[in-house]
């Protein structure tokens, strides 16, 4: 497919995706949104990609949040339409059983932040600013930020975004456990890649395994949660992956898992 708004490139099992809006600081509009479900979608299907690198064109911006032009005009029915649009892609984002990372190289504001918040991993400029600035322009994050947040850091840190609607930068997020690891600029790319690489060189099964216990029996009660991962566990059993990682740890080998 011809996108407008993204770019795509395939470095072996990894794919990556670049939100290719420079102009607009890779702002979220709902021809990009239904553009990047599409991409995830093919994503989805295509069982040579094992990972998934998210960024932003440019050097400003992972994504600077929706489209306020756009947004401006909406009427609350659509503005209704353009919420669920939007939570719909990054809850596709999440349980996609495949790891996503973002690579936020700048700002990751608003609908960003909430893009990244979907991403099962976030690797950060040190330089990046991430923040849920809506209450700025009389709104609330509609893209799953407060549930997300709630989630990944708590209430307090939560209500800190939210409310007080100003970013904070990356050292700060990454001791909320918002930023999974922060390195210099100059170094993203290839921090990002390595880990990339490593996930792609990882059994696709398990991984979706470890994905699916945690974002989905993790919403669970403990019992619930526990029996989830039980049966995760079990069905790890019946993949040729299981029997070759077990069979090259005992002779002391790498493993070539081929997803099977």
């Amino acid at each position: 497919m011809l996108y407008q708004n993204l770019l795509i490139e395939d470095r072996g099992a990894i794919r990556l995706i670049i939100l290719n809006r420079p102009e607009k600081l890779n702002a979220l509009n709902r021809d990009t949104l239904r553009e990047l479900q599409t991409a995830f979608e093919q994503v989805a299907r295509d069982e040579g990609i094992r990972v998934v690198v998210l960024t932003g064109a440019g050097s400003k911006a992972f994504v600077a949040g929706a489209d306020i032009a756009e947004m401006n005009g909406l009427s609350p029915v659509q503005a209704r339409d353009f919420s669920r649009l939007g939570q719909q892609l990054m809850r596709r984002i999440e349980l996609l059983g495949k790891p996503v990372i973002a690579m936020i190289n700048g700002f990751a504001l608003g609908g960003g932040l909430e893009l990244a918040l979907c991403c099962h991993l976030r690797i950060a400029a040190d330089t990046a600013k991430l923040g849920q600035p809506e209450a700025n322009l009389g709104l609330i994050p509609g893209f799953g930020g407060t549930q997300r947040l709630l989630r990944l850091v708590g209430r307090g840190p939560a209500l800190e975004l939210c409310l007080l609607a100003q970013p904070m930068d990356a050292a700060r997020a990454a001791a909320l456990n918002l930023i999974t690891r922060v390195v210099a600029p100059s170094e993203l790319e290839a921090e990002t890649f390595a880990i990339a690489e490593k996930l792609a060189g990882s059994a696709p099964q398990a991984l979706r395994g470890v994905l699916d216990a945690v974002l989905i029996g993790g919403e669970t009660s403990l019992e619930a949660g526990l029996d989830y991962e039980t049966q995760a566990f079990a069905l790890a059993f019946s993949t040729d992956d299981m029997k070759e990682g077990t069979s090259a740890f005992l002779a002391r080998r790498q493993p070539d898992f081929t997803g099977r």
